[in-house]
Parts: C-alpha cells; sequence; structure tokens
C-alpha cells in the first residue's frame, strides 16, 4: 500500500479534499484564510499535525514560511524526499458569470491564482490539481503587476516543468448528484509523466442521477423551522412568511415570476405602493422538478429568491441534508467538533436551534463553494492506481533486468 502525500491551498471547510482523506491519503498542510472555515476541517481531523493548519493569508511571507517548514518537517519526519500532489481552488471572484458587480478589484483577487502557482512552482509536486468556475482559465489575473489572462500564467511558472491539461466538465455527467460546470486542471511533473497518464487522472463518466433519486426518499418538511426529528441537517430553514404565498402555488419548472396574480408575484413595499422584483437571472424563485439532474447548489442557497433554491413540492429551500446528498458529502463529514451525527441528533430541540442558529450559514456556505467530494475522490483513486501501476512497472522492469542478467551469467 502506498503513502500518498497532499497540500491543500484555499480549501475552505475542506469538502473536496476529503475525499482525499476517504482514500487515505496524508494531508501535510491545508490553507484557508477564514477560520471558521478551517474549525471544520479541523473537525475532521484532516491534518496530524496541527502545524499543518495554516490560517490567514497565503500570500503573506510568514504564512509561506509557515507551509514550507511544515513541508519540510514532514517529508524529514517520514522519510520522503518529496510531495506528491498539490490541490488548489483559489477564490473565483470576478470569473463567475452570477457575479453581476465585477469590478477592477477582482482581477487583483484573482491573482490569487498566481500565489498557488508560486507555490507549487517551489514545492515541486508530482502531480498538482486546480477547480475553478468554467471561465477560469480565460480570466484576467495580476502576475507581480504584470496583467495576463490566468492560462498564460499556467503556461509562464509551470510549462518548464509540468505537463498540464485543461478541460471544462460538467461534473453530473462524473459521478457528481448535482449540476455544476467546472474548470478542471491536471498537471504532471515531467521528469514522471511517462509513468502516469494525465488522461487517465480525470474521473469517468458515470449515468445522471435524477433529483428524485437523490433525495426523493427523504421525509417531507411543511412547518417553517421543522427540524426533522432524526435528522438535525433535514430542516425547513424559515424565511418571511408573507413570502410563502408567492411559491406556494408555483409548479414545478416555473417560478413565483409566472403567477398570474400580480400579488403572488415577487415584490416589495415603496412609500406604500407595491413595486414587483425584476428577475434578473431568469431562475430565482423556480421550484425544482423531480425528474431533471438538481441544478447546480450556490453559496445563497439559503434564501428562496437566490437561484434554484426551491424544492419540488415543500415551500422551501433544500435543506442542509438535501445539499449535502447533492453535492456527494458522505454523512461522517462533520460540520462541528462532536463525535459523531448521533450526538448532534440526541440534542434537545432548542439545542437543535441553537446549533443550526450558530452554524447553519457556515455550512450552508460552505457546501455551496465547495467541489463534490466524489469528483475530488474519482481523482485520488486514479493518482492511487497510477502510482500503483508505475511502481508495478518498475517492479516487472526490476525483475526482468534480474532475470536477464542471470541468464547472461548462465
Amino acid at each position: 500500500m502506498i503513502n500518498i502525500n497532499y497540500i491543500s491551498l484555499f480549501s475552505s471547510a475542506g469538502v473536496g479534499c476529503y475525499g482525499f482523506l476517504q482514500e487515505n491519503f496524508d494531508c501535510i498542510a491545508t490553507s484557508e484564510l477564514i477560520k471558521r472555515r478551517l474549525d471544520i476541517q479541523k473537525a475532521n481531523e484532516k491534518v496530524k499535525n496541527p502545524a499543518g493548519y495554516i490560517l490567514g493569508d497565503i500570500t503573506e511571507k510568514s504564512n509561506k514560511e509557515k507551509l514550507y517548514q511544515v513541508v519540510n518537517g514532514y517529508l524529514k519526519e517520514n522519510s520522503k524526499s518529496e510531495v506528491d500532489v498539490v490541490v488548489f481552488t483559489a477564490p473565483c471572484q470576478g470569473m463567475s458569470v452570477a457575479n453581476h458587480k465585477k469590478n477592477d478589484g477582482t482581477i487583483e483577487k484573482n491573482s490569487l491564482v498566481v500565489e498557488a502557482l508560486e507555490i507549487i512552482k517551489k514545492i515541486q509536486p508530482k502531480i498538482f490539481i486546480s477547480e475553478n468556475v468554467r471561465s477560469f482559465m480565460n480570466t484576467k489575473c495580476v502576475d507581480h503587476n504584470k496583467e495576463k489572462i490566468i492560462s498564460e500564467a499556467f503556461n509562464d511558472w509551470l510549462s518548464e516543468d509540468y505537463l498540464y491539461s485543461s478541460k471544462i466538465l460538467n461534473f453530473k455527467d462524473y459521478g457528481a448528484n448535482s449540476s455544476r460546470t467546472r474548470s478542471l486542471v491536471i498537471g504532471v511533473r515531467r521528469d514522471i509523466e511517462r509513468k502516469i497518464n494525465i488522461e487517465a487522472l480525470f474521473p469517468q463518466k458515470e449515468e445522471l442521477k435524477t433529483l428524485h433519486q437523490v433525495i426523493g426518499h427523504l421525509p417531507k418538511l411543511e412547518v417553517m423551522g421543522e427540524i426533522d426529528k432524526t435528522d438535525i441537517f433535514h430542516n425547513f430553514k424559515a424565511y418571511r412568511k408573507d413570502m410563502r404565498s408567492w411559491i406556494k402555488d408555483v409548479k414545478p419548472g416555473y417560478s413565483a415570476f409566472d403567477n398570474i396574480d400580480s400579488h403572488k408575484r415577487p415584490h416589495r413595499v415603496v412609500d406604500g405602493k407595491r413595486v414587483e422584483n425584476v428577475n434578473k437571472n431568469g431562475d430565482k424563485y423556480t421550484r425544482q422538478q423531480w425528474e431533471k439532474v438538481a441544478p447546480c447548489v450556490h453559496t445563497r442557497n439559503d434564501i428562496i429568491s437566490s437561484q434554484n433554491t426551491v424544492h419540488p413540492c415543500d415551500d422551501r429551500v433544500f435543506s442542509i441534508r438535501e445539499l449535502m446528498l447533492l453535492m456527494n458529502i458522505p454523512s461522517d463529514f462533520k460540520w462541528a467538533p462532536y463525535s459523531s451525527e448521533k450526538d448532534l441528533n440526541s440534542m434537545s430541540q432548542e439545542e437543535k436551534r441553537q446549533f443550526l442558529k450558530e452554524n447553519e450559514i457556515n455550512i450552508r456556505q460552505s457546501i455551496g463553494e465547495a467541489v463534490p467530494t466524489i469528483i475530488m475522490r474519482k481523482i485520488a483513486q486514479n493518482i492511487k492506481e497510477s502510482f500503483e501501476y508505475g511502481n508495478h512497472k518498475r517492479q516487472n522492469s526490476k525483475e526482468l533486468h534480474q532475470q536477464l542478467q542471470l541468464t547472461l551469467q548462465g
């Protein structure tokens, strides 16, 4: 059994990288800017060495030095000569087509990608993986005061040392339970590219799953604020009560904006007058369809006015449990430092409400900005098989060489 290690940059709550833990990869270090996200990683015991949790801006020299020190310490302690994998999912401000408030500042934020490329250049892992929004490689960034396209930054920093492949995939075609079109870039160091086929590292296609197949077995939730008795994460997220009439009669595949009764269309009251809202995205207040593939899970999945958040038959947004299933997050993933979900479900109703009050938004946002766990797990499986196959080939080559030497001697 090969002991494979990895580093995760900009890893948020570690939802995607949990797939690497499922495949028993050693996480050397993980970096995250927001403490509440990193705390979730700690709850899942992602890193064995506490120093491997790098909290803060990775662009700062002190944080980079912490990362390098942890890496060097791990390699020395485990008699390793190099890092196997680096995964990075840099924040995508300014890249998403859903972002209507783009400005020049987002270009500088996108330069976080360059920071990751610089770290890879220095650490020289065998493999790197980058996941981001569809337009990722064609988006502008700033590379040490020079504005360029991200694909150019990849070429400038890594083409000498790495062979890499960039694909635009909808993860729903590759095992994910919801639609999620993303750019996936995988690179292999040039000195080992003959031993590892890049194309074999990408996830393989699977049959599509409908929304009903994924969450149709869960109990209905009809009372606003209701928490399922056996599952704290299957809950009816409360919203303004008068808005319920907007979606109550909406049929699957339609939006509250389609209501014939104007009073049931989304609106606000300004100076005593009713002013109808504008449907900018075309998918707000839209009730989903059981027979379709689940929609993309967005960061603001907690409000019915967001994109494709309304349940196929209940008058609510998807529950946390449903979102976890849509993003292929296993039930043993921990959102808090409790030993298991059993501990959470054994709490009183008031304790459950307090827990959700304190944690629900963080959980929902973490899910919305994550990589489906199954996608990273499948890549981890492919890496493991490639490494084992490479070792097998080397072993066979060694044995053939020994047999040849014996033959010649004979």
